[in-house]
């Protein structure tokens, strides 16, 4: 098939370069000129050292080149990134190919999920189309070819298929999973739970603290994906507790590394810049705090971290409001 692969991130090169391994033909879209020609010259990213893109991949910044004639779309973009983009693909015509999205977030003002809001772009005759991967998985893993297991949804069974067909590998297993809506909620809410674990292993909590942000996140994170129409075992899989596991203990994730800086004393603009690429935790954490209060659900966590990053709250004063709320029984 030919793939168009929309982002050319580390994680968008990282797939690209999985699905040209399997001898699909994949052209790489970016906006930036610069590093399009620096990877059709080198086969290298940046952010992944040493690894090379394997098979018949090509780079651009031609939109059009990129979609003409492609058998299926696949988008590693940013959340805000992901109305942009599908606008832009829009007005080259209509898709009529699975289009699978890979990105994790929450959009804000409109609180969407990514999914629905390429069905709000495209149209609704487009949802059958929408599939989605998700699921625990750093790309200097997944480039190197280690064991990895994720989640494929979509709103149809042929998008699920897609999926699964287009990703699995011998080393890449992806579980199919027809709840879109938990799949999506718990990608994006992680990385919120992240960011806390990243200010706790900063502040040297303990390994008892980051256990509790964890199990309490998770909490958090089902009761508002539920509020929403997911199921609460899709909440218990791998994209929800496996990839918040992830994501919540390593210095690999942009989320948990942002954190870290925060508690380290800078500000959520400063960490923000040290990072240099957008931190979805940071972005998504303003639409679930608006979801959170139209659906009345407690989120003390989120909350917490939103105030550290937006009001410069001081992350120690923050560890101690979340110690001293009430406490009330145990509820999964």
């Amino acid at each position: 098939m030919k793939v168009a692969y929309l982002g050319t991130g580390a994680w968008g090169f990282c797939l690209a370069s999985l699905i040209a391994a399997k001898g699909h033909t994949v052209i790489s879209w970016t906006t930036k000129k610069e590093l399009a020609d620096r990877l059709e010259l080198t086969r290298e990213h940046e952010s992944l050292p040493g690894h090379r893109s394997e098979g018949d991949m090509r780079f651009t910044v031609d939109l059009e080149e990129a979609l003409e004639g492609a058998d299926i779309i696949v988008e590693s973009v940013t959340s805000g990134g992901v109305r942009p983009v599908f606008e832009k693909v829009r007005t080259l015509g209509m898709p009529n190919c699975p289009v699978i999205i890979t990105s994790k977030g929450i959009e804000q003002k409109t609180g969407l999920i990514l999914p629905e809001v390429v069905v709000e772009v495209l149209g609704d005759k487009a949802r059958d189309l929408i599939g989605v991967m998700s699921g625990p998985s750093f790309a200097h893993d997944v480039i190197r070819k280690l064991p990895t297991s994720v989640v494929g949804t979509g709103y149809s069974p042929n998008a699920i298929k897609a999926v699964l067909d287009l990703f699995t590998t011998q080393n890449f297993r992806v579980y199919p999973n027809s709840d879109i809506v938990g799949v999506c909620y718990g990608g994006a809410l992680k990385n919120i739970v992240a960011i806390a674990c990243g200010i706790s292993e900063g502040l040297a909590l303990g390994m008892s603290s980051s256990a509790a942000l964890m199990t309490r996140g998770l909490h958090e994170i089902r009761k508002l994906s539920q509020a929403y129409g997911a199921k609460q075992e899709t909440l218990y899989g791998l994209s929800g507790m496996g990839d918040l596991c992830l994501t919540s203990s390593s210095l690999l994730s942009r989320n948990f590394r942002f954190g870290h800086m925060l508690a380290q004393g800078l500000s959520g603009k400063e960490a923000k810049e040290k990072i240099g690429m957008v931190v979805e935790g940071a972005y998504s954490c303003v639409s679930a705090l608006e979801l959170s209060k139209k659906a009345e659900v407690a989120m003390p966590i989120t909350e917490m971290v939103s105030k550290i990053i937006y009001e410069d709250l001081d992350p120690k004063a923050a560890a101690m409001e979340l110690m001293q709320r009430t406490i009330k029984e145990e509820h999964l």
